[in-house]
């Protein structure tokens, strides 16, 4: 079944791959093998990446328009996820115009192997995640490809990224690390963000804070809560 998730800017999760390996700095405290590590008697070590065939058809027995973040256990993307599976779970979405699909991916350069090979329909929501300045070259890689909707995950922010070049990109969501030993949000890396977003009329969603108490730090911004999300006018509006 489909995960109702706490996720502030997303609904559900799906997960037809679970497992993955750390190849950048935000992988570093990764909630998700944290999670995995509560549950490792059933579900294994992270690291063994798994392809679940029979969650492929979750989606479709659900009519409800419905935003669903694919993955939130592993990376879609991950080179040892084979090729037909990936085009096995972006048919399931092209068969599902009632929800949106938000994949995101570290691994950016797979999206442009795979990009002709993919049906890029308008539900599905593209993403890659920048946490500080060395990973730039995963909006570019992001830019090239056919998604009609392409979005920037700055979570976990790790310094500034003012420099950040967000030509062609459709939405922005800004998070801090949580967890025991969470690395620092600096608020300027924050407004920062911010101000390029409303100067490119570009989506701006701000997470949380983070820390140790993640709840109690919240997720206002200068005393403002910052939900924006794109919006498509023939498609579902995102609540």
């Amino acid at each position: 079944m489909p995960q109702k998730t706490k996720i502030e800017w997303t609904e559900f999760t799906w997960n037809p791959t679970t497992g993955c390996t750390k190849i950048s700095h935000g992988c570093k405290y990764c909630y998700a093998e944290t999670l995995t590590k509560r549950f490792q008697k059933y579900w294994g070590e992270f690291s063994s990446l798994r392809i679940h065939p029979n969650r492929l058809g979750i989606p479709l027995r659900r009519q409800k328009p419905t935003v669903y973040f694919v993955n939130s256990m592993s990376d879609l993307f991950h080179c040892d996820i084979p090729d037909y599976f990936i085009q096995q779970v972006f048919a399931i979405m092209n068969r599902c115009p009632q929800h949106v699909f938000q994949v995101l991916t570290k691994r950016a350069d797979r999206i442009m192997e795979l990009n002709d090979t993919l049906r890029w329909t308008s539900n599905i929501w593209m993403g890659v995640t920048v946490e500080n300045t060395s990973y730039y070259r995963r909006i570019d890689q992001l830019r090239k490809c056919n998604a009609k909707i392409k979005f920037v995950s700055c979570e976990p922010l790790l310094g500034s990224v003012k420099d950040m070049n967000l030509e062609g990109i459709d939405w922005v969501i800004v998070g801090g690390e949580s967890g025991r030993s969470p690395r620092p949000l600096d608020k300027s890396w924050v407004l920062e963000i911010r101000e390029k977003c409303t100067e490119r009329d570009i989506p701006f969603f701000f997470k949380q804070w983070g820390g140790t108490n993640k709840n109690k730090n919240g997720r206002l911004l200068e005393g403002k809560e910052y939900n924006e999300r794109p919006f498509i006018s023939n498609e579902m509006p995102i609540a």
